[in-house]
This record gives C-alpha cells, sequence and structure tokens, in this order.
C-alpha cells in the first residue's frame, strides 16, 4: 500500500502561505535561500517544479519518494496565476475541485469526486508515495489517509496566515522519526502516524 505524505514548506509558528494565499516559495515569507537550494534538490528533487527542473540541472534526475501529486484547487491556482497549467508534469498529477469544470492541461486530472475516496483508490496502485502538496483545506479532509508528514521548518514567524491544517479540532498522533537541518536554517522533520 502506498504512502500518503504531506510536504510541505512551514513558518515556526504553523503557517504554509500568508493570508493572501500568496505563493511562500516565491515572496519572502519561504523562498529558498542559495545555501539551502542544493540540499532541497538533492533530497526532493520531483518536488519541483517542471518548468525549473531544466534550468536547475535536474531534468533527467529520478524521483526519490513520490510519482504522484495531489493538491487542491486553491494551491493549484497559484500556479495558474503565474501563468503554469501543470507545475507538476513529471509526476500523476490529480487537483481536487468542485468549481472547475475542465482542466485547463491534459497533464492534470481533476477530481470532484470524494477527496477520501479517491486517495484510498491512489494508494492502493503500485507506485511511490503520493504527496499531499497543499492546501490546508484539502489536507484537513484528507488527515485520516495521511501516513507521513515530511515538513521543511522555515526560519521565520509569519504571525498570521494559512496553516499548515485548516480544519476541525481532532488530535491525530505522530512520532518524529527523523530532524534534518540543512543550510540556511531550514530543518526537515519527517513524522510518521502513530
Amino acid at each position: 500500500m502506498r504512502k500518503l505524505t504531506y510536504c510541505a514548506a512551514m513558518t515556526i509558528d504553523g503557517f504554509i502561505a500568508a493570508p493572501d494565499r500568496s505563493d511562500p516559495s516565491t515572496t519572502g515569507l519561504m523562498a529558498p535561500t542559495p545555501e539551502y537550494i542544493p540540499a532541497l534538490l538533492a533530497e526532493f528533487p520531483e518536488i519541483i517544479p517542471t518548468h525549473l527542473r531544466e534550468p536547475l540541472g535536474i531534468a533527467d534526475v529520478e524521483a526519490k519518494h513520490f510519482d504522484t501529486v495531489v493538491e487542491g484547487r486553491n494551491s493549484y491556482e497559484i500556479g495558474l496565476q503565474a501563468g503554469v497549467t501543470n507545475a507538476y508534469a513529471h509526476l500523476a498529477h490529480y487537483v481536487f475541485s468542485r468549481t472547475m469544470a475542465e482542466s485547463p492541461d491534459p497533464g492534470v486530472q481533476l477530481v470532484a469526486t470524494d477527496p477520501l475516496e479517491k486517495v484510498r483508490e491512489l494508494k492502493a496502485e503500485p507506485g511511490k508515495k503520493i504527496w499531499l502538496v497543499g492546501g490546508a483545506k484539502l489536507a484537513a479532509t484528507l488527515r485520516p489517509e495521511i501516513d507521513e508528514l515530511i515538513i521543511k521548518l522555515n526560519p521565520v514567524v509569519a504571525g498570521a496566515g494559512i496553516p499548515l491544517f485548516d480544519g476541525e479540532f481532532s488530535p491525530d498522533h505522530f512520532d518524529l522519526t527523523s530532524a534534518d537541518p540543512k543550510p540556511g536554517g531550514v530543518v526537515h522533520l519527517t513524522y510518521q502516524k502513530r
């Protein structure tokens, strides 16, 4: 059975984006620093958007962890606003939305049905892990199926913004299995669901 992994950059105070939902990787909130980029590319090459892979010299680098990405409409629209219809063309790409009528890209599969049901189907298929890129509402919906959290903890306090999970109070317990400091002050924290 494949794992669903929520892998996201997060501030010290628990936010994955600013209140305006702007792309945290291109703003000052959590833009990767030059000293951190090599570590990120080495550990998670598949999470780098397709259009950046060639300029960064990783176009042919094989995926280490994930071969599928799932995201919510709000997260997907960050790319659309930048003119990118499929940020992850090198992965099987699913976007959960009940409001989008059709996909703007043939490589992006829209899912209007129950997210939990679809993720359970994906987990039953052969392959590598499934990457939940965001957003907070989808993460809250999929929380029962999240097997692993990989938090790229950034050395910044935002004060307000979009939380890692945006849902009901219902504690789940995870075990810390790895804490890996990286250049630039980012710490990769890996948690497994108990």
